[in-house]
């Protein structure tokens, strides 16, 4: 059992020690979080997002779970989820991958070399079947949208303790109007 606890210990490591922001969820090192840039010269370049890492028990004989927190328009990544469809995580896993090669080489590749026959995301696969133009600018869209730097630093709490202040707010503000409305 000790084997697969220093395996991710040393897999997260590594990841840290490159140029990867990795913030934890919880005290122990199974679920955290990877700022992932976009591949350079492709339609992702520029945009940032925030990945979600599980390990299972098992790794690294074991998969780990890998998903997109901020939106991403690609046929092989769920639009409302975020999850990853991607053989070599999903089935053909190997010890000898680490987490390093999902964020330098297996995502890189899911990014500049989509594949719309295997989708997730059935409108952006028919899209790019149609029409590759149009679809390189809707990636580009999503990318300014939703995959700036702050996107991906967000962290979901503080986001809604922030909605929950403003609905307050706004409560607050709605009841002056109310109250003066009345003469």
């Amino acid at each position: 059992m000790s084997s697969p606890s220093k395996r991710r210990e040393m897999d997260l490591m590594k990841l840290m020690m490159g140029d990867y922001k990795v913030d934890m969820i919880n005290d122990g090192m199974q679920e955290f979080y990877v700022q992932f840039h976009g591949p350079k010269e492709s339609p992702y370049d520029g945009g940032v997002w925030r990945i979600r890492v599980e390990l299972p028990d098992a790794y690294p004989y074991k998969s780990p779970s890998i998903g997109f927190i901020n939106k991403i328009y690609h046929p092989n990544v769920d639009e409302m989820s975020g999850s990853v469809c991607l053989d070599v995580i999903n089935q053909t896993w190997s010890p000898m991958f680490d987490l390093v090669n999902v964020f330098e080489v297996f995502l890189p590749q899911l990014l500049l070399y989509p594949n719309p026959s295997d989708p997730l995301n059935g409108d952006a696969a028919a899209l790019m079947m149609r029409d590759r133009t149009a679809y390189d600018q809707k990636v580009k869209e999503y990318c300014e949208r939703y995959a700036k730097p702050e996107d991906a630093g967000a962290v979901p709490e503080e986001q809604s303790s922030d909605e929950e202040l403003s609905e307050a707010e706004y409560a607050s503000s709605d009841e002056e109007v109310a109250g003066k409305a009345d003469p």
